[in-house]
């Protein structure tokens, strides 16, 4: 039932995103039967603002409050994707090719649940990654989170007129 009810609400709010120029980056579900959660992760070209954000939290409140899983209440989370931005789609992978990411898998693969690497392409239905230096491949069916990895290097000096 709950992958049911997130593959419907995914649908709806991915249809409804893009009608208004957004991108349905990943929705979640869970909780408790009484009290269930939906969260949103919602971009825009350029970034999403909080105004926008906002404006969505309406328009998703509007459109979840009519879904016969959720008349008993939900609690509603929008949000941007974050600097870690999660991945789902395999056209997520395509997108962020060269970039690096955490993923969970399961089953486990070769002995592992919990890969770190660089998306160097992708292949039909696999992800492929580089970790330290070994060539890994991940069918995009058994990624249960992945999210991009960003590191920040707080050693270099500011450039600019940044107040560093």
């Amino acid at each position: 039932m709950a992958k049911d009810l997130k593959a419907r609400l995914t649908a709806l709010l991915d249809t409804a995103a893009t009608e208004r120029g957004f991108e349905l980056v990943l929705l979640e579900t869970g909780g408790p039967a009484r009290e269930p959660y939906v969260r949103v992760y919602l971009d825009h070209e350029g970034g999403i603002t909080i105004d926008q954000i906002s404006v969505a939290n309406r328009w998703i409140d509007e459109l979840l409050d009519v879904v016969p899983d959720l008349q008993t209440g939900y609690t509603l989370e929008v949000s941007s994707p974050g600097i870690e931005r999660p991945l789902s789609k395999l056209a997520d992978f395509v997108r962020f090719i060269g970039s690096d990411v955490a993923l969970t898998v399961k089953p486990e693969l070769d002995g592992h649940k919990h890969f770190t690497g660089r998306i160097t392409a992708v292949d039909g239905t696999d992800v492929i990654l580089d970790v330290e230096g070994a060539t890994v491949r991940v069918p995009h069916d058994r990624i249960t989170r992945a999210n991009l990895r960003v590191t920040i290097d707080f050693s270099k000096e500011g450039t600019g007129d940044d107040g560093i």
